[in-house]
């Protein structure tokens, strides 16, 4: 497996990170928090980015998409990561678009997902449920039969990017109970339908999420992605994709915390001399640069074997995982300290990735759990 960057791939990487750079500091990402703004990010930089072909990377040609897949993906979001920029590519253009293109429901794909594509559409996708503990298949909403249709009853709890969406796809119980990995069944449930509820959740870095209720919300046997009762297939690979792209998002903030250290470590002045020079400190520095190194290849190998369908895929990305909320959370932590007092400030940047770290540390999964996943899908 190639683990560098072609030509076509550096470009990409260089015209994402200039992009973000010239227009979205994190100065911007202050404005957003203070700003009150409840969907967390600006609609028109998300189109302005839809523009240049990023939210189409994923995507087969034939859906509206650039035909390109995840090891292009993973170096949009890690400039976007680099400088905590909100946009909704992970909960709507990741999760909801992967669904729909996936789906294999023709009518509803060929509905939305061009209108994902191009970002005149948003569709989240709200698969977890309070108390699940990262497990996909704990799943307590019910699909009931009603009529031609389904009623649908329940919450889901950390939706990301539900807070002006258009629509929300949710796992739901058509058999069995919470647990089981059969008798889940996905629906599209537009925005507006009749019982359906999105509350803004207040999270420590500030991304869009919301618990979404479902109140007796009516579908129609339309509105079903893939097939009834053998939902988890499709639920896996939403979510696989997900993490993939989470974890391009982590490399660039972990990257970013890191050179943010080391300009301090060589700009403070202690006892007259920079800290920089301490010994103690460089070894610091050097563990957490092996860290993120060691997280780059796991990245790009897992988004690469994604990519290919390589039976092997869902191993890499637990891997890729449990390494980028591993060193995301030490890069993170190493700046904080390393600022010393300082660090602990609203005023300096790099609490903000401390508190993303940890925000995206516990998303899809911490560590701990990759670590069993990937030891227990090698049969170990």
């Amino acid at each position: 497996m190639d683990l560098v960057l072609n030509e076509d791939q550096e470009m990409i990487a260089q015209m994402a990170l200039d992009f973000v750079e010239d227009n979205s500091p994190v100065s911007r990402f202050r404005e957003l928090r203070d700003s009150g703004e409840e969907r967390g990010y600006s609609a028109s930089l998300f189109k302005e980015m839809a523009n240049l072909g990023w939210t189409g990377i994923p995507f087969d040609e034939k859906q509206g998409g650039a035909g390109m897949g995840f090891a292009e993906m993973v170096l949009i979001v890690e400039a976007l990561g680099r400088k905590l920029a909100p946009e909704p590519f992970l909960g709507g253009v990741t999760m909801g678009g992967s669904a729909l293109a996936l789906g294999e429901n023709d009518a509803l794909r060929e509905a939305w997902l061009p209108s994902v594509i191009d970002a005149t559409k948003l569709v989240a996708f709200a698969h977890q449920e309070a108390k699940s503990r990262y497990d996909l298949y704990a799943i307590e909403t019910a699909a009931v039969a009603s009529g031609d249709g389904y009623r649908l009853r329940g919450s889901k709890v950390q939706v990301l990017d539900a807070v002006g969406a258009d629509a929300v796809i949710v796992p739901a119980r058509t058999a069995g109970v919470s647990g089981d990995r059969e008798g889940i069944t996905l629906f599209f449930v537009p925005a507006g339908a009749a019982g359906l509820s999105i509350e803004r959740q207040t999270r420590v870095d500030h991304r869009n999420a919301a618990i979404v209720r479902l109140d007796g919300v009516e579908v129609g046997a339309g509105s079903i992605l893939g097939t009834v009762g053998r939902g988890a297939g499709l639920l896996d690979a939403v979510i696989d994709r997900a993490t993939v792209v989470l974890c391009g998002e982590m490399l660039g903030g972990m990257s970013e915390a890191f050179d943010l250290t080391v300009d301090y470590l060589k700009a403070r002045d202690q006892f007259g001399e920079k800290i920089g020079s301490f010994q103690g400190l460089q070894h610091r520095a050097a563990k957490v640069f092996m860290e993120i190194e060691l997280a780059r290849s796991v990245v790009m190998a897992a988004a690469r074997a994604v990519d290919a369908g390589d039976r092997e895929a869902s191993k890499l990305v637990s891997l890729a995982k449990a390494r980028c909320s591993d060193a995301y959370v030490l890069a993170a932590n190493e700046g904080v300290q390393i600022f010393a007092g300082v660090g602990m400030t609203d005023e300096y940047d790099i609490g903000f990735y401390m508190k993303r770290a940890r925000a995206a540390e516990l998303t899809f999964g911490d560590g701990a759990f990759h670590r069993n996943r990937w030891a227990t899908l090698g049969n170990y």
